[in-house]
């Protein structure tokens, strides 16, 4: 199956990389969560145009996808920053100290008014119900590298060496 740039608007899209993802899953409902994790793996979102590309070739309905794509917290519609940082808000996390790690991380990178993803488009901040390591609490993942025992200058340290490039993929 060979994707057309028909309905490729502004965003630019890896016409080929749909097309070979779509060939390597296959075109079966079934294939349907594995493309679009290949696909929010490449973009680090689900781009709409992608979605509506996914759905012709799946013949299925864009509302469809849609629904998959929102029903799913692993997947996104709004571009995510290079270094997504989890905040745990359980109950162990929360007692703590996670909000003061949480309001550090976003007083670092200048998130304000609700947002969750730098300008630059460098870190993307998100609280989550729980990581699944209370014995660590608080705890932050960047990346999906845990990181146990956070405090808000351990976390600022941790941003500035992002920053300049560091360790962090």
């Amino acid at each position: 199956m060979v994707i057309t740039d028909q309905v490729v608007e502004k965003k630019e899209l890896d016409l080929d990389f749909l097309t070979a993802t779509i060939e390597e899953k296959g075109t079966k409902s079934a294939a349907l969560i594995p493309i679009l994790q290949a696909i929010q793996e490449k973009y680090r979102y689900l781009p709409e145009q992608a979605m509506v590309l996914v759905a012709q070739a799946l013949g299925l309905s864009a509302a469809t996808v849609y629904g998959v794509a929102t029903f799913y917290a692993q997947f996104s519609l709004e571009p995510k920053g290079k270094y997504v940082i989890k905040v745990c808000d359980g109950t162990a996390c929360h007692v703590r100290g996670s909000l003061p790690v949480y309001d550090a991380i976003c007083k670092k990178v200048k998130l304000v008014n609700g947002k969750f993803t730098t300008a630059d488009g460098l870190f993307t901040v998100e609280t989550v119900s729980c990581l699944g390591a209370c014995g660590l609490a608080p705890v932050v993942t960047i990346n999906d590298k845990v990181y146990g025992q956070m405090t808000a200058e351990a976390i600022t340290m941790i941003i500035d060496t992002l920053e300049e490039g560091g360790a962090q993929q």
